[in-house]
């Protein structure tokens, strides 16, 4: 390709011809369907997308349960709050979403900050 000084110079790596940036995408993508051809392996992929859904929707429960606990620090409700995070935690450990050294350093962190105020 002719560069801006018309000298004949080939593109970096990344850019088409028309000197626009093409952006590189991964081998591994999320939300793309497989193309299998081996029985088992569609099966297969079927089975991970449902428990990918179910470990989701765990730790976006989990989430909202630090957040409601974090939010609470000082008022009545806290107790229960805290209660609850930790035991969400436990399960989402116990389940094997979270490593169980995670859940330890995040029931660490909201106990340290619960206690802190008192």
């Amino acid at each position: 390709m002719l560069d801006l000084d018309g000298v004949d110079r080939p593109l970096p790596v990344g850019w088409g011809p028309d000197r626009a940036l093409i952006p590189f995408t991964s081998r591994y993508r999320c939300n793309e369907v497989s193309v299998a051809n081996i029985k088992s392996q569609k099966k297969r992929n079927l089975t991970n997308a449902k428990a990918a859904e179910r470990n989701k929707a765990v730790k976006s429960e989990l989430k909202t349960r630090m957040k409601n606990a974090r939010a609470s620090i000082g008022t009545p409700e806290n107790t229960e709050d805290v209660r609850l995070a930790v035991k969400r935690i436990d399960m989402a450990a116990a389940k094997g979403i979270i490593h169980p050294n995670t859940a330890a350093r995040r029931k660490s962190r909201l106990m340290k900050k619960v206690n802190a105020a008192g």
